[in-house]
């Protein structure tokens, strides 16, 4: 079986990045307007190590991650920082066989996780920031006359 052909491939990985960026956006700002020291409080109260620094790398990576991700900006890394900060969720507060998250589950944190995997994998498509600074690069004088030497 064949992956989709462009653009077909190109609006899944818009619809993707957009989808899970909101997502990821969402939870960072409600965890920012609640306050870091609320999260770090949580945090501590579930055993997270350096529950101060590890919420700040949490609201970092989803909210800038998030924002990343609906640009396709710095896509891979954007999407591999959340893989970190949702493989820290499951370890710490959904290692659990219960599959709903209304129930406590693993399911959002699997989910986003397995989302911004297959975008580290596939990149971000055309239709992204990083496509646009990708053919700027290929197109510069500098990089034309060092061809061309």
């Amino acid at each position: 079986m064949r992956p989709l052909p462009a653009p077909f491939s190109d609006v899944a990985l818009l619809l993707t990045r957009l989808l899970l960026g909101v997502v990821l956006l969402a939870h960072g700002l409600q965890k920012l307007t609640g306050g870091v020291g609320g999260v770090a409080g949580g945090f501590a109260g579930m055993g997270i190590p350096l529950p101060t620094l590890s919420a700040l790398f949490v609201v970092v990576v989803e909210t800038v991650g998030g924002i990343l991700l609906i640009a396709g900006a710095a896509t891979t890394w954007a999407a591999l920082a959340n893989v970190v900060a949702m493989a820290g969720a499951f370890l710490f507060a959904h290692l659990t066989p219960v599959v709903f998250v209304s129930d406590g589950g693993w399911e959002l944190v699997g989910v986003i996780a397995a989302g911004a995997l297959a975008l580290a994998a596939a990149g971000p498509g055309r239709y992204s920031v990083d496509h646009l600074l990708a053919g700027r690069t290929r197109r510069s004088p500098e990089r034309v006359g060092a061809h061309r030497a």
